[in-house]
């Protein structure tokens, strides 16, 4: 998905604490999302022997003012690794993007994760990554991978680990029965599986989100059709899930052409703003058309059901899911908005408004960009 004597205290204040944390603006006072600046980051650049690119989830850290973020690289260019990166802001406008340091993701056995060459069976799918200031660690997403066609099965499933500051692993969580992958068409899809996580204001839940719909609950969104997917909530301390809620999908933005050819809406990344809500992003790609449909909706969890018992969610008969509501279209903007895959609040600006810093996965491909897009939250 990222300073008159009272107003100086309420950002000194707002500065102590987590992006993903808002003690200022409650939820319920953003109205709009207006956009500030843009920057992109060159293709194919350079950094400690590394290939910046492919970048799926950010975060910010307001006590060190530096930027997380996660390459979804599987290991084939570089070993799996996140960037620390600094955002230059001079009077509300990115100046530039600097990266600072890197940190390779490491297994439990302290080695770097292999390229599927190496290991097909242990490659990672890195898409999402999240700081917790609490405990001083890093949590990031693997969706994993789900091959099954003649000659070659390979069932690998998602996982959300927790890591050091250094990328050491630590910890995982546990994965809820219909997230494992099978041969048969049943639990998750291939790539499209955890790719947004988001901890809550007192860093004692994490909310991950599922790309697409589960095999269970039914096809995947396609034009004039929504879809089911689900967001899953788990207890930091015990790494285990204690939830899990409905989010219905919008559908494809656009037809694909020709149209039996690729197309997608899911959500890519997830980012806590209190009040049981979420600001969730959907992404619509469709074949033939360059743009990405990136639409943001602030989401409410409350009386939502939990359904983590609930097989499907095609019948819709045993879930009040969750509700939503649309902050902004990007297609609005009057501008080209590539593959939008991470979002962050940011620093407080000078008008004691939070930010918003989103950036782009490029696939590593020189006709897509790697952008960072700042916006600034009205309440």
């Amino acid at each position: 998905m990222r300073n008159q004597a009272t107003l100086l205290v309420c950002l000194v204040l707002l500065s102590c604490h987590s992006s993903k944390k808002i003690t200022g603006n409650t939820t319920d006072s953003i109205s709009q999302l207006k956009f500030l600046s843009e920057d992109t980051v060159a293709n194919a650049q350079q950094f400690n022997g590394t290939t910046i690119g492919g970048l799926s989830g950010i975060d910010y850290d307001a006590k060190r003012d530096v930027y997380y973020i996660i390459s979804d690289d599987r290991s084939d260019r570089s070993p799996a690794r996140f960037y620390t990166a600094k955002v230059h802001i001079t009077e509300n406008k990115i100046d530039t993007v600097e990266f600072v340091d890197v940190k390779s993701l490491k297994q439990k056995d302290g080695t770097v994760y292999p390229n599927s060459t190496q290991d097909r069976y242990h490659t990672p799918d890195p898409e999402a990554l999240r700081y917790n200031p609490a405990r001083d660690e890093f949590v990031w997403s693997s969706e994993g991978e789900r091959i099954v066609k003649p000659g070659m099965i390979v069932l690998e499933d998602p996982s959300i680990i927790a890591i050091d500051r250094n990328g050491n692993y630590k910890d995982s969580f546990a994965l809820p029965a219909n997230m494992h992958m099978h041969t048969t068409e049943n639990g998750p899809r291939q790539n499209s599986v955890f790719e947004g996580v988001a901890f809550t204001g007192d860093d004692k839940y994490l909310f991950v989100s599922v790309e697409e719909p589960i095999y269970e609950d039914g096809p995947r969104a396609d034009v004039n059709r929504s879809a089911w997917t689900r967001i899953i909530k788990f207890d930091t301390k015990t790494r285990m899930p204690v939830a899990q809620y409905a989010y219905p999908l919008e559908p494809v933005a656009h037809p694909a052409k020709p149209p039996e050819s690729f197309k997608i809406n899911g959500i890519p990344d997830i980012l806590w703003v209190g009040e049981n809500k979420l600001i969730v992003v959907e992404r619509s790609f469709s074949t033939g058309t360059d743009p990405c449909t990136i639409r943001v909706f602030l989401a409410d969890l409350k009386g939502a059901t939990n359904i983590a018992d609930v097989n499907s969610l095609q019948s819709r008969s045993a879930e009040n899911p969750v509700t939503k509501k649309l902050l902004l279209n990007m297609d609005d903007l009057g501008r080209y908005i590539d593959n939008i895959e991470g979002v962050t609040f940011g620093p407080v600006l000078p008008n004691g408004h939070r930010t918003l810093m989103f950036v782009s996965d490029n696939n590593f491909m020189s006709k897509q960009k790697t952008q960072f897009l700042l916006f600034e939250v009205i309440p």
